[in-house]
């Protein structure tokens, strides 16, 4: 029986994520190559481009869960979407919150009422 490149992908990805979660150093660097074990293997089983290192070329900052955040919650945890960095014109300091309860009571809470005392 003849293995697919999908097949030896999962098995390989199997074996190498376990490998790669005791491995706590940068993307990328000596003894951690670029993206995950899981993406090595798939991008080996598919002969697809190899993956880049976090932050770079084809692999944008951050994981895949914390761009979705970043999208869904409009901020930037991941470090993909700068745009919507706390303090922007895009986003003034402080959270909604801290916004709304400063324009309620006068206040700066926030920083985005320097003007208020």
């Amino acid at each position: 029986m003849h293995a697919t490149p999908l097949l030896r992908g999962l098995a390989a990805a199997a074996v190498l994520t376990t490998l790669a979660a005791c491995d706590s150093t940068r993307d990328g660097t000596r003894g951690n190559p670029p993206s995950t074990a899981l993406q090595r293997a798939y991008d080996r089983a598919t002969d697809a481009p190899k993956t880049s290192a976090d932050g770079t070329g084809n692999n944008p900052s951050g994981t895949a869960a914390e761009r979705a955040l970043d999208r869904a919650a409009g901020t930037d945890t991941s470090g993909a979407y700068p745009a919507q960095r706390d303090g922007t014109r895009a986003n003034p300091p402080g959270t909604a919150a801290e916004r709304a309860y400063d324009r309620t009571t006068g206040s700066n809470t926030s920083g985005a009422y320097p003007r208020n005392r």
